[in-house]
Formats: structure tokens, sequence, C-alpha cells
């Protein structure tokens, strides 16, 4: 069985759980009413399905490779990167005006996705380039929106994110790529960046690279970094891609996973570009192309969960193995312990993809009204759905291979491929205990309004529920006052003691969540009540442990020698 895009799950999401009519009644979406929003979602999914999905093998076993210089793609990457192009999905949230559908980003998360799931390894393309046409309709300047947005929303360039160097990784502040003006307005980059995602490729006639880099009278620290645009070809009068900039490949990483994306090596040596915003103030800038990668990478997350999740149900209906105590039933599906490891698998998926759309919802509500309640929920939810996300599909996929037994490590079946392809995911675009840290931190330095806001949210929802479902609507409030005392207790404590309880604490957090979305699905859908049952009763209980570390504080961790230390 081939993957097949979950199309009726986010038609369901948006109708029932999510109030995605808020978004469509927005006189920014008037355009983006259900009825579009099915036609997007039936579209995008026959690509991912029919287009994509056949490329998941061949990415893994013919990787990317440098050649004479050149970075030559995997076999029928550039077609499924074509039909991606040309059915105008890199600019699908992008602004009408450089040649957009400026449709809401939960479609564009949702298609997002059902891409990743289909195959991530190039998807990673089109979701970089959609993060550098936000950074650029936020601030790049007129000169460079007019010459660059239309070329990246149509596909015909790709963009990157170069932000780690050899010494700088998470600590961007440690950069040294330096920025000297020219003269002509623009400047010259010199510096080495690594980790660069389709940082090279041969599916498009040019590649633009963000690169962070210092000026020279820019501070130390990340308050003296400035962003720059610079293209791996200088575009000529027309616009069209001219002489080379001084950019090279000089290689390309061997990685665990996503072996069809070339994670590149690039170094600058007096490479021409050109400033975005204003000097000084690159990682504002960047941040912004971060946070839409941040929901894209937890949609990954997500998109691997469902296509394990499919795989491992497939192989459990057709393998036969032992007496079931299933009547009728002689696939190992039948078995209790398959049976519950395919229960978690589905439950999770649905929270995890629950969470980050709810996210995209927030974010869509925030563009449309400009109120900054739905931008501090969006906020909010950016660091659980990202950490969530990724594991969520860590998890699912790892159980995946476990439903496979002994052929789950067969690399023929592709259930070892997808544990690979995810697990890159929790680390790049800020690893998850960066996720953790930001939502203990800067998240709750709102005195929690927003966490509360949200809690409020659900234990409203739960109580007009407790009537019809008693057994359900009780544990999810409940369940909710827990993640209250927690929130208050991590407001009470200092930084370092949040950030020791913190993933525990977000992971708590995004239990919470899933119950409430279960407790949706469930009383908007009664063939959905099983599977709210089981998250309810068997997962959500593991919010109450989770949060109950918040507020041990951090003396008892640094009191464990760590591996290694000698004094």
């Amino acid at each position: 069985m081939g993957f097949r895009a979950p199309v009726s799950e986010y038609l369901f999401l948006l109708d029932h759980v999510l109030g995605y009519d808020r978004v469509a009644a927005q006189p920014r979406f008037a355009e983006a009413g259900r009825d579009t929003a099915a036609a997007v979602l039936e579209e995008a999914g026959r690509l991912a399905s029919e287009v994509l999905a056949p490329l998941q093998r061949p990415g893994d076993l013919t990787p990317a490779r440098l050649q004479d210089g050149q970075v030559v793609t995997s076999p029928g990457f550039a077609g499924g990167y074509r039909a991606i192009a040309e059915g105008g999905w890199v600019g699908i949230a992008a602004g009408t005006e450089a040649g957009g559908m400026g449709l809401p980003v939960s479609l564009s998360m949702a298609v997002g996705e059902m891409m990743a799931g289909a195959c991530l390894s190039l998807q990673l393309c089109p979701l970089l380039s959609q993060g550098q046409i936000e950074a650029l309709e936020h601030h790049g300047s007129e000169a460079l929106k007019a010459l660059y947005l239309p070329r990246l929303v149509s596909g015909e360039w790709t963009g990157t994110m170069c932000l780690t160097e050899p010494q700088a990784g998470s600590d961007v502040g440690a950069l040294t790529t330096r920025a000297e003006p020219a003269g002509d307005g623009s400047h010259r980059i010199t510096g080495q960046k690594i980790y660069i995602t389709w940082g090279d490729h041969d599916m498009a006639e040019n590649i633009c690279h963000l690169v962070l880099a210092r000026l020279p009278d820019g501070g130390p620290g990340t308050k003296g970094i400035s962003l720059f645009l610079v293209p791996k070809f200088l575009p000529d009068a027309d616009g069209a891609p001219g002489a080379a900039n001084a950019v090279t490949t000089v290689s390309l990483e061997h990685k665990l996973g996503l072996h069809g994306s070339p994670t590149a090596v690039l170094q600058f040596e007096a490479a021409q570009g050109w400033l975005v915003g204003a000097p000084h103030k690159g990682m504002a800038a960047m941040f912004t192309m971060m946070n839409n990668a941040r929901l894209g990478v937890a949609m990954q997350g997500v998109g691997i969960a469902e296509a394990a999740l499919q795989a491992a149900g497939a192989y459990a209906a057709e393998r036969r193995q032992g007496e079931t105590p299933e009547p009728g039933e002689s696939a190992i599906q039948g078995h209790a312990d398959l049976r519950r490891m395919l229960a978690e698998m589905q439950a999770d998926t649905f929270a995890a993809r629950a969470i980050a759309l709810s996210c995209a919802v927030a974010i869509d509500m925030a563009r449309a009204t400009g109120d900054a309640a739905w931008a501090a929920r969006a906020a909010l939810l950016t660091p659980v759905a990202k950490s969530f996300g990724t594991e969520t599909g860590m998890r699912v996929a790892e159980t995946g291979v476990q439903v496979h037994g002994g052929m789950g490590v067969i690399e023929e079946t592709g259930a070892a491929q997808f544990c690979r392809d995810v697990r890159v995911t929790a680390i790049y675009e800020g690893t998850n205990g960066i996720q953790a840290m930001d939502l203990a931190g800067r998240k709750l330095g709102d005195g929690g309004k927003a966490a509360f806001g949200l809690i409020d949210e659900i234990q409203d929802a739960a109580g007009s529920l407790r009537g019809r479902h008693p057994d359900l609507a009780g544990p999810v409030w409940d369940a909710a006052e827990g993640l209250r005392e927690a929130t208050e207790r991590m407001l009470a404590a200092g930084l370092t003691d949040r950030f020791a309880v913190a993933a525990p604490y977000l992971r708590g957090f995004a239990r919470v969540l899933g119950g409430w979305h279960h407790l949706q699905a469930g009383a908007a859908e009664e063939a959905r009540l099983p599977l709210a049952r089981f998250y309810i009763r068997r997962m959500l209980p593991e919010a109450g442990p989770l949060l109950a570390q918040a507020g041990l504080g951090a003396a008892d961790l640094y009191a464990v020698r760590p591996p290694g230390r000698t004094v």
C-alpha cells in the first residue's frame, strides 16, 4: 500500500475542532472558504500521493551527490519539484501581488504535512523557500522584493537559510562571517556556513541564500548580526541569472537520513549580497523565517508519523502470526499489544496534528485581525507544536518498526527510513530543548497571560461537555487544572529552575492540549469516541507526573556529575 494523503483528517479538524470558519470569515481570507479549502487539500493530496510518494525510496537509495562541483539530485526529484512549482504550491501563502495564492497558513501547513509524509527530503526544498518569501515580505527593500519574490513564489528560484558555522551552532551570536560594504549599495560576504539544507542543487535556475553576517561596526553577540541576500548567480539587468557569485559548495554531509536532501557546506569568498532589513537587526528578520519554519517542521514530524502509521497499519492487517484473541481475526492486528501500539500511534498523530494546526489558525487570526491575543496564542503554541510534533514523529516511527517486528529493520519495508528521516526534525530550526526553554522563559514572560487564557478555554469547553461525556470531559478539565497549577509554579521560579524542568513541562502541556482536541473530536463525531476515550484514559494521565516536576528546581539536576567530567 502506498502513502495516502490524509485529506479527510484535515477537513474534519478544520470543520469540527479548530474553527476554521473564523479564519474564512475574515476579509483577508474571503476567497478561502470551506469549498476552496477542500479543493486545495484534495489537489495537494493527489500530488503528494501520486507524484511525491513514489520518490521516497529513490531519494534514500540514490542520495544527492556532489559531482565536478555541481550537486546532482536524486532520480525523479527534479520532476517532482517542477510539479510542486508549477502547481503554485511554493507560493500557497505568499501575497498575491508577487503571484502567490494568498491562502491561510493553516492550509499551507496542511499541504506541507501531506508533502512531508509523502517525501520529506523533497518537501524541505519548498519549505525553505516559503520561509525566505515571508522574511522578504516583512523585511526586504522594495527593490529586493520586486526582483526576488516573484521568482521565489513561482519556484523558478529557491531559497535557503544560512545561520550555522562550525563553531556556532545554537549559539548563533558566535558566528564569524563578515560583511564588508562595497560602496555600490551591496556588501561582500566572507565566511563558511554548514548544515545548509538544499544549499545547492540542479532543480532551479538560481538559489538565494539568506546569510547572517557581521558588519564592521557590528557588536558582539546576536545584537550585532545583520542579514543578507546572496544569490548563487547574480541577476542581470533583466533579472535573469547571470554571472556566478563567489559561493562554493565545499561538500555535502553524509547523514543518518534525508539522503535525498543535499545538506551543504558553503564557502562565501567576498560574495556579493544585499542587506535585508536594518543593519544589526538580522536576528529579528531571520526569526520571521525561523518561526514559519518551526511550525513547518512540526508538520514534518506529523507527516512522518502519518506515513509510519499507514505503513504499520497495512503490515499489521496482512501479517499472520499466532493465535489472536479476536474472533475471526488472523492478522497480527488482532493481538492486544499490537492493538495498543497502533492505537497510541493513531492517537498521538491526531493530537500532534491538531496542536500544530491550532497554532496555524492562531497565526491566521492574528494576521487577519491584528489582535494581540491571537498573536500571543500563536507564539505560545509554536514551541509546543514544534517539539511535540517532531517527538511524535520519532515515537510513532520507532513504534512502527516494532509493529513490523524483524521486518522493521529490513530497509526494503521503509519502516526504518521513517526513523532515520524524522530524527533530525527534533534538532534543526531550534532543538526541542531550546523550544522547551522558549516556552518556559520567553513565552511565560507575559506573566502567564496567554497560557492561562488557553487553559480557561480548555476548561470552559470541558465544562460544557460534562453532561454529554462526563467520563472524558472530567479528566480533561482536571488535567487543565493541573497545567494551571504547574504554570503558577513555573512563574514563581527563577529561569534556571524553570529550564531544568522545561522539557517535561512542555510535554505535559502538549498532553493536555491533545486531550482537549480529542474531546472535541469525540463530541463532534461518535465514530471518534473510541480513540478519544483511549487517549484520555491511557495517555492523558501522563501529564500528571510530567507537570508535577514544575517547581522541583535545578539543584538535584546540577548535583549529578556529568559523564566524563574529571573535576
